[in-house]
């Protein structure tokens, strides 16, 4: 019997996208390669993107490199990559990110600050190794705004979430206003009737967005005449069992208070836990609002207050400020201003509506 065998097929050129396509190498080279400002119109860099994928045509990412001076990867930099595990806040913004990036032809990669006993402002090995073409940096540290002002000055395409923006003058920034979040959220407990309003944080003081929330809870009762009891605030970090922990922490000093504010909402899952093998009924005892209204918060026992954070248009906006600056953005062309998350009223807080 006589075995048949065929060459294995090999995978497309950029000769035979070029071929396809109508357009020279070069052209194909430009389009593949991210290169702008080469007189190429929308039109042919469309149709070029078209035909490579339709081809199945993957160019070679060490010529691709060589070529163009880019790497063709993004960063996002975060605190800490464990976080991943139990921030569904976090995840939705990497998941986003990601498929973003997918979009645009570009690889993304995660580099924490915090873990394995890095120092922070770790993640500028990135960009001295130049291993990657931009930077997004999420919630990042207040210490680390020298770092993240020596990348501004060197030209490297960066874009900051933050709750701080004046801070970072001239900056590609997505801004969330999450003080006024925090004191929203405050607010509408102190609405309610409540007057010891305890915080449980979802991380240290060091990150601007844990900052600017602090800072909201303490305006929202000093405004309201009350003072901010230091007793009552702990600290956790991120997670359902931190929050646990932090919270009977704060049942051990023997402060009463009727409500709390927790940082986020897996700290209020854990939370309410702590307080219920405490005897301490939701919201019958203790009032709870949480802060993200992630998809599981409306399925809690009971369903939680919460302000409404949006990690998806976040992720979205941060690319696309990055991919202006790829393009030749050097400055940004306009202050966006800083999105408030919303109140989601439920049960957890003693009410569904709004009280007047």
């Amino acid at each position: 019997m006589t075995v048949m065998t065929t060459a294995r097929s090999r995978p497309p050129t950029s000769a035979q996208v070029a071929l396809k396509a109508g357009v020279s190498r070069t052209t194909v080279s430009f389009v593949l390669n991210g290169v702008r400002n080469q007189g190429i119109s929308e039109s042919t860099r469309a149709k070029v993107l078209s035909v490579a994928r339709e081809m199945g045509y993957q160019p070679n990412a060490a010529a691709r490199s060589l070529a163009s001076g880019s790497t063709g990867t993004v960063a996002l930099v975060i605190p800490k990559a464990s976080h991943l595990y139990v921030d569904s806040f976090l995840a939705q913004l990497v998941a986003t990110l990601n498929e973003a990036c997918h979009h645009q032809a570009l690889k993304m990669l995660i580099e924490s600050t915090d873990e394995e006993g890095r120092e922070p402002g770790s993640f500028m090995n990135l960009v001295r190794e130049r291993s990657i073409d931009g930077l997004i940096v999420a919630n990042p540290r207040i210490s680390e705004q020298r770092h993240l002002e020596h990348i501004a000055q060197a030209g490297i395409p960066l874009v900051v979430l933050t709750s701080r923006p004046d801070d970072l003058p001239g900056f590609f920034t997505v801004p969330s206003d999450t003080y006024l979040s925090a004191k929203t959220a405050v607010q509408h407990l102190l609405n309610l009737g409540h007057k010891k309003i305890a915080y449980v944080s979802f991380a240290q003081p060091e990150f601007d967005s844990v900052h600017e929330r602090e800072i909201g809870w303490r305006a929202a009762l000093t405004e309201a005449g009350h003072a901010p009891d230091p007793a009552l605030v702990e600290y956790a970090d991120i997670s359902a069992q931190s929050g646990y922990e932090a919270t009977r922490r704060l049942l051990a000093r023997g402060v009463k208070f009727s409500a709390l504010f927790a940082g986020n909402d897996t700290i209020a899952f854990g939370a309410i836990r702590a307080l219920r093998e405490a005897q301490l009924r939701v919201p019958e005892d203790v009032a709870i609002v949480g802060y993200d209204d992630i998809p599981i918060a409306a399925f809690a026992s009971p369903p939680l207050t919460t302000m409404k954070s949006d990690p998806i248009g976040q992720a979205q906006t941060a690319l696309k400020l990055l991919i202006d600056q790829f393009n030749g953005q050097v400055t940004p062309t306009e202050t966006r201003p800083q999105v408030q998350a919303k109140l989601i009223i439920r049960s957890s807080c003693g009410t569904t509506t709004t009280p007047p």
